[in-house]
């Protein structure tokens, strides 16, 4: 279990908000992190691992003009898979990785990811305020590109969660959680 899982966990929780999980190369490795932290069952909704690009289209809802224009691994792609799980899974956020650990695929060079967040609709103006996606170009072996995918979805979703409590919030979480 990372810190970072237990972060989000943690933070979800005192929120009372969800987690939808959109997985297409890590294969269910984030899921499996969070699930790795005793009680995540109170923020973790489940995960859609949509392997195969019309899983993306027939699960997740995903646009079929955008993935036979631009193929799965793209900074769209990953918005609407996060999106698709949030809204399937019914959650409050859903995150979602895509992208290449190898060999090449969709034209791509091993080691291009994308991940992204996307969160509840903003109380003043109704846009959402997670919709954040990266785009990372990872080294290392197949192995370490999925580690590192996970690690930096996982991190996209704390600095978003992190940046939506107030000072009173972040205060009373403090408190509650032994100062830390």
């Amino acid at each position: 279990m990372s810190s970072t899982a237990a972060d989000v966990v943690r933070l979800l929780t005192v929120r009372g908000e969800t987690l939808a999980v959109a997985e297409s190369l890590t294969g269910g490795m984030v899921a499996s992190e969070l699930t790795s932290v005793p009680g995540a069952s109170k923020a973790f909704r489940g995960s859609v691992t949509a392997y195969a690009t019309e899983l993306k289209r027939e699960i997740l809802g995903v646009d079929a003009a955008l993935l036979a224009s631009r193929g799965a691994v793209d900074a769209q792609v990953a918005a609407q898979m996060a999106a698709g799980a949030r809204k399937i899974l019914g959650a409050d956020w859903g995150i979602a990785t895509t992208g290449v650990a190898g060999p090449a695929q969709d034209g791509q060079p091993v080691g291009t990811v994308f991940v992204a967040v996307d969160g509840p609709p903003g109380a003043d103006d109704g846009s959402a305020c997670g919709g954040k996606v990266e785009a990372l170009r990872l080294n290392g072996d197949r192995a370490e590109i999925r580690m590192e995918s996970v690690r930096s979805v996982l991190a996209l979703l704390l600095r978003e969660l992190a940046g939506e409590q107030t000072g009173n919030e972040r205060a009373q979480d403090t408190e509650r959680n032994g100062g830390f």
